[in-house]
């Protein structure tokens, strides 16, 4: 058992040019134990329209300025907008719940309810298994406090609409248990949300800004940005007369007013906010602002600057604006004012002046209304000054990864719109906040942004676009791989009550398992496209979904089938259609049972696949994937 477990649990360690992949959605987490960052998983989408899930483990140290990759048999599966929270217990620990993960070509989409601890010693992953858990979700976060690992909010889309939360649990990392907190109905707390920041104090939480959609009957969903700032207040019950508190931590929402001062962030959502412990502070960066103008028009407005929060007391925004440089010759030196930068095509391109990559000040501010990347300077622009400290800020962006270590702040990748076109950053920048005087590159980018593009086009047209495409893959995918014959022999009973006792005959091979399993992973495309015909999906079993499930929702179908192949009515008739429908459900049980496996792998258990079977097929709603 001990070489068993040592086998499982071998950690591969290797040095790796950093940062990690262009990436989004992946934490970035201040080691509890050591003057180190790590960063787990994250997502990519590329041009092509594939999606791409991640379960790295990189370490990143300031000192050596390296980043290591830590490989296990045992860990989490592939992710993003999942949770992490870091304890110093134990030598320290960190802790990940959640996240989603999508398929290839983003047909099949699923969240995980799956609780992990990395053990930072050992480099070692160790799930979980408890009894009472938070429902599977992303777009969550987590906080430290004490011992306890405090999570809220989050959404879980099961395809038919997001549905946003406002659950709050509480794990006690000493005895290993879950709790969900109780308030009163009539307690004020924060509206169900995600994408918000969750940042740990001596006394409580504080949450502020996040993410929602609202939907009205008969219209299309509109995405909220929220700006709104709680706090958690928390305590801890003394235990009385030697007997444990019932409840061990007393918790109350406090909703703190909107700062009046010039300095407080615009309205936007994918703003990044990190923990500066030294002062008590939070430190906000980026975001977007969205002005979802109709079904066909989404203006959005990306972000670049920089907010601190002073969290004590009623708590208040502070300017963190860079600091200017003294210039030489004293008062009468002439300022130069600072300008807008463009985008610089990657390195080896730039003797080409007027290549396409490179957009004027006027044409950036006339399309895109952001400000660009101010490292893309060149330096023969004689109308800047090469010591503005503005023109080595990080080019706008939202849902870049934030962490503060000691006195510096590092900000890694994050996501950037241009027209129907959206880019995922990598490069990795580092700022003194004791001294604010400019942001220092350790890694750039190197990604053209240019102005080609349908700039008219919505969000909403390119996942259209995207979708129909990659429909189109996974049927071409599903006609190649799928057999003439079952995988295996099915023996199922004409009792429909007993549907739920099929078994195989006899067991399959290896190669026959790995056909299934491919043809199971393109199945899991198909079963949800609503391009198909009416018909098509009616008779078409879903994932989760038992005999009788699948008959309830098609007996008329087969009935109707029945009726023209047969002259036999009444009950007969509808024996005829449900022994039409069995040998229906026989041919797909193999692939269903292994996309049911797939997806048990993937920490979705059978209580929720029952639950997207009785949704139904409904419309992929893509909301998923375009969250802020």
């Amino acid at each position: 058992m001990q070489r068993e477990w040592e086998e499982a649990h071998r950690v591969i360690e290797e040095l790796v040019e950093g940062p990690p992949s262009r990436r989004a959605n992946a934490t970035l987490t201040p080691c509890p134990s050591g003057n180190y960052l790590w960063c787990i998983g994250g997502e990519f989408f590329s041009d092509d329209g594939k999606a791409y899930f991640y379960n790295d483990v990189f370490r990143y140290s300031p000192e050596k300025d390296e980043w290591r990759r830590f490989v296990s048999p045992t860990c989490p599966g592939p992710r993003s907008a999942h949770a992490v929270v870091a304890s110093p217990a134990g030598g320290g620990k960190l802790y990940l719940f959640g996240g989603e993960f999508s398929s290839l070509y983003q047909n099949s989409f699923h969240h995980y309810r799956d609780f992990w601890c990395f053990d930072i010693s050992t480099h070692s992953w160790d799930r979980i298994e408890t009894k009472v858990r938070p429902t599977a979700r992303s777009g969550h976060r987590m906080a430290m406090w004490k011992h306890y690992a405090v999570l809220f909010g989050g959404f879980y889309d099961p395809g038919l609409r997001t549905n946003y939360l406002d659950d709050l649990w509480l794990f006690d990392t000493q005895d290993y248990k879950w709790r969900k907190a109780e308030f009163k109905e009539a307690e004020r707390k924060p509206s169900p949300r995600s994408g918000f920041s969750f940042l740990p104090t001596a006394d409580g939480i504080l949450l502020h800004g996040g993410y929602c959609k609202e939907y009205h009957k008969g219209s299309r969903p509109v995405g909220i940005m929220l700006d709104d700032t709680w706090f958690l207040r928390m305590a801890l019950n003394e235990a009385k007369d030697g007997k444990a508190p019932a409840e061990p931590v007393t918790m109350k929402w406090e909703r703190r007013k909107r700062s009046s001062t010039a300095f407080a962030p615009s309205l936007r959502s994918g703003c990044s906010m990190a923990l500066w412990v030294a002062k008590n502070m939070g430190i906000l960066f980026g975001g977007v602002t969205d002005e979802d103008t109709s079904e066909e028009t989404l203006e959005s407005v990306f972000h670049n600057d920089l907010y601190g929060y002073q969290i004590a007391g009623n708590g208040r925004w502070v300017s963190m604006m860079l600091k200017q440089p003294k210039k030489k010759g004293g008062a009468n030196a002439k300022k130069q004012k600072p300008a807008l930068a463009p985008v610089r095509a990657p390195s080896g391109d730039e003797d080409e002046s007027n290549s396409d990559a490179e957009l004027s000040i006027e044409e950036e501010n006339k399309k895109s209304r952001v400000p660009l990347p101010a490292s893309a300077v060149r330096d023969t622009d004689t109308d800047i000054d090469p010591d503005d400290p503005e023109l080595t800020k990080p080019m706008p962006r939202y849902n870049a990864m934030l962490a503060v270590l000691r006195n510096t702040l590092y900000l890694y990748g994050g996501i950037f719109e241009r027209g129907s076109r959206e880019y995922t950053l990598d490069d990795f920048y580092l700022l003194q906040l004791d001294k604010l005087d400019r942001y220092v590159c350790l890694k750039d980018s190197g990604i053209t942004i240019t102005a080609e593009g349908d700039e008219e086009s919505s969000d909403e047209d390119e996942d259209e676009d995207e979708d129909e495409g990659e429909d189109d893959e996974d049927k071409r995918e599903d006609e190649q791989s799928k057999p003439e014959e079952p995988a295996a022999s099915v023996s199922i009973s004409n009792e429909c009550d007993e549907d739920d006792k099929e078994k195989i005959e006899h067991p399959i091979t290896q190669d026959e398992k790995d056909a299934l399993r491919l043809e199971a992973t393109a199945f899991m495309g198909v079963a949800k496209d609503t391009t198909r015909s009416a018909e098509d999906i009616i008779s078409t079993p879903l994932p989760g979904e038992t005999l009788s499930m699948f008959y309830a929702r098609s007996r008329e179908y087969w009935k109707g089938k029945a009726h023209g192949t047969s002259k036999n009515r009444g009950k007969q008739l509808r024996r005829d259609g449900f022994a039409m429908a069995q040998e229906r459900y026989a041919s797909y049980e193999p692939i269903l049972r292994e996309v049911e496996k797939i997806l048990a792998e993937a920490g979705l258990d059978e209580e929720e696949m029952r639950k997207g079977a009785a949704a139904g097929p409904g419309e992929q709603s893509g909301q998923s994937r375009n969250r802020r």
